[in-house]
């Protein structure tokens, strides 16, 4: 395909098409190659032309957002109904009977997980076994001084870096 300028990008009936390609699920490099341009130049190009990073917005907002639905519906649960079809034959008629259960998808495990490592990622991500190992050591160190009470003559606790006196 030939190399495709940017201006050509930049008209409404192609930046419709960006975002149709952006609400249909595609990644970056899909469009791209959409395009006919490579990733670079596309990254290149959303950057300097907002026209293009509106469009990719536009498309990505409500497929971004139907997701977090679903995720958010897998992490907490939620009540569905089943629909069954069933035919009985009554005196030699067959009859159409409708059968409704309710169901309920309890909490998915994997989905709270990952709900909570993004959306509370300093309670819930692993940290990095360095950083880790150096806030238990201090953590350890803060638990010796806190545990190196003072008392005073009259047989009153007193903490260190602390004014108050505990019965």
């Amino acid at each position: 395909m030939a190399k495709s300028k940017y201006r050509e990008w930049l008209q409404e009936d192609n930046l419709l098409r960006i975002e149709g390609w952006a609400r249909q699920g595609l990644t970056d490099e899909q469009i791209a190659s959409n395009m006919g341009i490579s990733t670079a130049t596309f990254y290149n190009w959303r950057n300097k032309h907002v026209e293009i990073l509106e469009s990719l917005k536009k498309g990505k907002a409500p497929v971004d957002f139907e997701v977090e639905n679903a995720l958010y519906k897998r992490a907490v649960g939620f009540e569905y109904e089943e629909v069954e079809t069933l035919y009985e034959e009554v005196n030699g008629e067959k009859k159409k009977k409708v059968k409704r259960i309710k169901r309920t998808a309890l909490p998915d495990t994997s989905a709270i997980i990952f709900w909570l490592k993004n959306r509370k990622p300093e309670q819930w991500r692993k940290m990095n076994p360095t950083v880790e190992n150096k806030l238990r050591a201090e953590t350890e160190k803060l638990l010796k001084e806190a545990q190196s009470l003072e008392t005073n003559d009259v047989g009153k606790v007193v903490f260190l870096n602390e004014d108050r006196i505990d019965d």
